[in-house]
């Protein structure tokens, strides 16, 4: 939501949000090609090199690397898995992201939930926590 006031220039406000919205977009795109298709370099360039995914598995906190998510991710190997994004919200040099990533052959998506950085002019997944949707 764009709110006006006194002089602005809408038109550069927009064309500015345009492209802060494909950046993360892109980043985003090297995420989910990365991790479903084989492409280990494609996460490297989406993740802040610090990067941990987070999880519950029976109510208790769960921390994996993203190095070592990126390491068990096999060049060539495609997981098959299908992903896509649902939501970006940004402002100024932060953003926030949902993806669900789908096997087609499963039931249930995973839900991943991200936190974004815009460093040195590119931005960069400096956090990741993910989920299976509840079906109801």
């Amino acid at each position: 939501m764009i709110l006006m006031t006194g002089f602005v220039n809408l038109n550069a406000q927009i064309n500015n949000e345009k492209t802060e919205i494909k950046q993360i977009t892109e980043t985003l795109i090297d995420y989910i090609e990365g991790s479903t298709n084989g492409q280990p370099d494609r996460l490297k360039k989406a993740f802040h090199s610090d990067l941990n995914l987070y999880y519950a598995k029976e109510g208790e906190l769960k921390t994996w690397s993203g190095k070592a998510y990126i390491e068990d991710t096999k060049e060539g190997k495609p997981t098959g898995e299908i992903g896509k994004i649902i939501s970006i919200d940004f402002e100024n040099d932060i953003a926030i992201a949902k993806v669900q990533i789908s096997d087609p052959e499963g039931s249930t998506p995973y839900i991943d939930y991200f936190m974004l950085m815009k460093i040195k002019d590119h931005w960069t997944i400096i956090h990741k926590m993910f989920t299976k949707r509840v079906n109801k």
